[in-house]
């Protein structure tokens, strides 16, 4: 397939055949992925391989006791890394400039920029993944697995491997509710409703078509797909617990330095 039928063509992968990745084809997709643009082309992140099982095992836990953990033959974990970088400085006496917040953006958006290039590499070569949100959720447990060194944070990774599943591709928001001509368009609530009219059907049918969710879904008193998001799903307490991590693990990895 063309690259456009590729990116048409994505679903997520969450179930794995015993197929292994070999080592040349995982490194033909990390050459494709390194290609990817970098603030400055400083390349300010670094790509984790992991297939040892028992590590893999080990990540289980905060990566939310999701399966295909375990089950894929790979994860690839995409951290913001400034450390290699500020060791480059050092040696040749320049400033150590990035250890502030401004700095761990930087290096997010480069390593998740690498993260989808890796991405449409792998799924070129027949591959399937799952992006996990949990790598950022739980970047304090995930960096301690990982033997991260400070002005290092995983922030994106997925699983990876040969699918033994053919789900059906997902629904996307209409394009008229994403872009914005020229300057932002703040739609009104009736377009609102168009945007997501299709999403509220598909969601809450694909929600309702899995037992256990069906089951908890009915045992709240969620009457809608929004619902299920904010009260289900994404909880404000939640969010609020991963924010704290995250902030304190920036703190912990050296990202939260300023002046006043």
């Amino acid at each position: 397939m063309d690259i456009l039928s590729h990116l048409h063509a994505h679903r997520s992968i969450r179930q794995y055949s015993e197929q292994p990745v070999s080592d040349d084809v995982l490194q033909q997709i990390l050459q494709a992925g390194i290609r990817a643009s970098s603030s400055g082309n400083m390349q300010s992140y670094s790509i984790i391989v992991t297939k040892d099982k028992g590590r893999r095992e080990a990540l289980f836990e905060p990566h939310m006791q999701q399966n295909m953990v375990v089950d894929a033959p790979v994860l690839l974990t995409f951290c913001a890394d400034f450390r290699r970088m500020k060791k480059w400085l050092a040696i040749n006496d320049a400033q150590p400039n990035f250890d502030n917040f401004m700095s761990f953006m930087i290096a997010a958006i480069d390593a998740t920029l690498v993260s989808q290039n890796v991405a449409i590499a792998a799924e070129a070569k027949g591959l399937g993944l799952c992006y996990m949100g949990s790598t950022l959720a739980n970047c304090d447990k995930i960096g301690e697995i990982l033997e991260l060194p400070p002005g290092v944070v995983p922030v994106v990774g997925y699983s990876l491997g040969y699918a033994d599943e053919a789900p059906d591709i997902r629904d996307r928001l209409p394009l008229d509710g994403l872009i914005h001509n020229e300057t932002y368009h703040d739609h009104s609530d009736e377009e609102i409703k168009a945007i997501y009219h299709q999403r509220e059907t598909d969601g809450w049918n694909r929600y309702m078509s899995y037992p256990e969710l069906k089951a908890k879904i009915e045992a709240s008193d969620v009457k809608n797909l929004a619902q299920i998001y904010t009260s289900l799903k994404y909880t404000r307490e939640s969010h609020i617990g991963f924010s704290e991590t995250v902030l304190h693990y920036l703190e912990k990895q050296g990202f939260m330095n300023h002046t006043k």
